[in-house]
């Protein structure tokens, strides 16, 4: 399983566009075998952190190709949105 993380930091007046898109693509992760684990928003509604999970290291790659996604692309531009992705990994406890 790949994990990775999204934070996406969504200017003054460009919620609405964002969460637009995010009604189109989020959908589609499944297809790509990929999963939101967990989605939390700010309370000023400007920063979102999602925690995604795919079945392999392919499941990203497909599914920022995938065609229904490049359709919606301009939602985020719209927004004004800048968008984070950081792969990541579980921390033990007893890890630094």
């Amino acid at each position: 399983m790949t994990e990775y993380v999204v934070v996406a930091r969504i200017p003054e007046g460009g919620l609405g566009a964002f969460l637009a898109y995010e009604s189109t693509v989020l959908p589609l992760l499944s297809d790509h075998g990929g999963r939101l684990d967990r989605r939390v928003r700010s309370l000023d509604g400007r920063t979102e952190v999602h925690l995604l999970s795919f079945a392999d290291d392919t499941g990203l790659t497909t599914y920022r190709a995938d065609p229904r996604r490049a359709a919606a692309a301009h939602l985020p531009a719209a927004s004004g949105a800048t968008v984070e992705l950081l792969p990541v990994a579980e921390v033990t406890a007893d890890e630094p």
